[in-house]
């Protein structure tokens, strides 16, 4: 049986912010953001998180993520993130399912909503498209600050 995943790839070992994929943002874990979109967005039967981190692995899981531990190789700065995803393909192919789609999220941008990933997923299968990219135009410059371990808005009311 093939599944329509989300998968994550959160590195341990930022040298901008230390711990980045787990401060709070916004009220929760930046991982816990991503991982709740997909858990909430119709047609993602499973959500995926890779990392080399026990505590991101730990976050991710409190979250209701199902977890890949990366090897440390494959979790560098300078890592190949292509790597990762298929590190991350093999190991759930070898190990529960085949794969037919990936909505492959970004830990680091977690401005998006449930219905967004339900309707990129309509648009991608009534295209019949084999791969597809999302972005937008940046029409202003959110400004975030930092106090110990929290992040907030200071020019977006998120």
């Amino acid at each position: 049986m093939k599944k329509t995943i989300a998968l994550i790839l959160a590195r341990g070992g930022s040298k901008g912010i230390t711990n980045k994929n787990i401060k709070n943002f916004c009220g929760l874990p930046l991982i816990g953001w991503s991982i709740l979109q997909a858990k909430r967005a119709k047609g993602i039967s499973d959500v995926w998180l890779s990392s080399d981190d026990e505590k991101i692995l730990k976050t991710a899981e409190k979250f209701g993520a199902k977890i890949i531990r990366r090897p440390k190789k494959l979790s560098t700065a300078t890592a190949n993130a292509d790597e990762g995803y298929i590190h991350a393909f093999n190991f759930i192919e070898n190990n529960f399912y085949k794969i037919d789609i990936v909505v492959a999220l970004q830990a680091t941008s977690p401005i998006r909503e449930s219905k967004d990933l339900k309707a990129a997923l309509k648009k991608f299968k009534d295209n019949h498209f084999d791969s597809m990219f999302s972005s937008c135009l940046a029409e202003d410059m959110l400004l975030w600050k930092k106090s110990r371990n929290n992040l907030s808005s200071v020019n977006y009311d998120f």
